[in-house]
């Protein structure tokens, strides 16, 4: 069951490095076009509430992952 909860951290942990890159890129292209001129600051936000959320959504996908193993092997 130990090798189960090893599996399922390394799983969510991937999901996670995954959704902050793709935060991370979106949130570089908003910020690359508020640099140069050609976004409105409502974009600029947009994007900064976009990488909260898949910040708190990642770290949602790791917690229940580890709930879910934990309770059924108890």
């Amino acid at each position: 069951m130990q090798i189960l909860l090893i599996l399922a951290v390394v799983a969510a942990a991937g999901l996670v490095l995954f959704s902050l890159a793709r935060g991370l890129i979106y949130f570089a292209q908003g910020h690359r076009a508020a640099m140069d001129g050609t976004a409105h600051e409502n974009q600029v936000l947009q994007n900064k509430m976009m990488m909260a959320r898949v910040k708190w959504q990642a770290i949602t996908i790791i917690l229940l992952i580890i709930i879910g193993v934990t309770a059924g092997a108890g």
